[in-house]
C-alpha cells in the first residue's frame, strides 16, 4: 500500500518506484503497459529498419496509448506522468525489464 501523501514528491526514484507499481496493482492494467512498450520498441526498430523517421513520432502515441487504457479503464486512477513525467518513464521500463526477465509476475 502506497504511503505518499498526494502533494509531497519524491527524493528519489527509488522512492518513486514503489508507488508506481502500487499505482499498476490491476494485472490488466499491468499487461497493457508491457504491451504497450513492446510495441515502442517495435516502431523503433521499424524507424531504425526502413530509415524512416516518422515512425519515431508513433512511439509516444504507442507507449502512452497504451498505458492510459489501462489506467483510466482498468486501474481507474490518473497515470503517475501527468505529475512524474520522467520517474513514470523511467518505472514503465524497468517494470517492463523486470516482467520480461521474470522478475515481476505478468
Amino acid at each position: 500500500m502506497s504511503t505518499h501523501a498526494p502533494d509531497e514528491r519524491f527524493a528519489s526514484f527509488e522512492a518513486f518506484y514503489p508507488y508506481y507499481i502500487h499505482e499498476h496493482s490491476n494485472r490488466t492494467c499491468r499487461r497493457i503497459h508491457i504491451v504497450g512498450s513492446a510495441l515502442v520498441l517495435v516502431v523503433l526498430v521499424t524507424a531504425i529498419v526502413t530509415r524512416n523517421a516518422w515512425w519515431l513520432l508513433a512511439m509516444p502515441l504507442v507507449g502512452y496509448g497504451f498505458a492510459w487504457v489501462g489506467h483510466f479503464f482498468f486501474e481507474k486512477n490518473r497515470p503517475a506522468t501527468f505529475k512524474y513525467p520522467l520517474w513514470s518513464l523511467m518505472g514503465d521500463w524497468r517494470m517492463f525489464f523486470e516482467t520480461v526477465t521474470g522478475k515481476r509476475r505478468f
